[in-house]
């Protein structure tokens, strides 16, 4: 039995070895690809980009004529205002290697910028639709949730109150879509988005 034991744990230690150098190898191949992938990312000229796919703000279909006084709101719809003037553009699931080798070193600064007004938007438009919904603006709290999925937001909290307040509605087609959509993502959240959409609403299955 002794044998037996020390025999077990030898074959254990060897596996255990044998897992931590692969692993070990396997990191150091990646960082090595990252590494080149870098280098040959930073040698790219700066490319045009006036004909991304920008996104403009339909300020005028929102619903800024609701619950104007209140705080979190007026704030929010400040926010949005000022973003309607700046550039936009949803980056996510993109590394600033991945825009570097697309698009320039040169231009890896703005973009950053335009991804940021983006993380901003999608944020706002959520923390103004909460307020609505809290007060009982189902409809008019859908019209700015349904803008940020338009765009391809990642917000979970914007997919899973949008499919809510569907739920409500009886528009079944319309979760269908949202599970679509979720699932379109590039981002990792998209996955878990899907998988919850598809716990809650299960007779909305794709």
């Amino acid at each position: 039995m002794t044998l037996f034991l020390f025999a077990s744990t030898i074959i254990a230690a060897i596996i255990i070895s044998s897992n931590i150098r692969r692993q070990k190898k396997n990191r150091e191949q990646s960082d090595k690809n990252f590494w080149a992938r870098e280098l040959r990312a930073n040698s790219v000229r700066r490319k045009p980009i006036d004909g991304l796919g920008y996104i403009k703000i339909p300020l005028e279909d929102f619903p800024t004529h609701i619950l104007q006084q209140d705080p979190v709101i007026s704030e929010c719809i400040s926010v949005i205002e000022d973003l309607t003037s700046q550039k936009i553009l949803n980056l996510t699931g993109f590394s600033n290697t991945d825009l570097k080798l697309e698009y320039g070193t040169a231009n890896i600064t703005a973009l950053s910028e335009y991804d940021q007004n983006y993380t901003i938007l999608v944020r706002t438009l959520q923390k103004w639709a909460d307020v609505l919904l809290e007060a009982g603006y189902e409809k008019e709290a859908s019209v700015l949730m349904e803008f940020a999925i338009s765009t391809g937001t990642d917000v979970s909290g914007t997919y899973y109150k949008l499919a809510e307040y569907y739920a409500s509605q009886g528009e079944r087609e319309q979760i269908r879509r949202l599970k679509g959509l979720a699932g379109a993502l590039r981002s990792s959240s998209g996955g878990m988005i899907l998988r919850r959409l598809n716990r809650d609403y299960p007779d909305s299955d794709l």
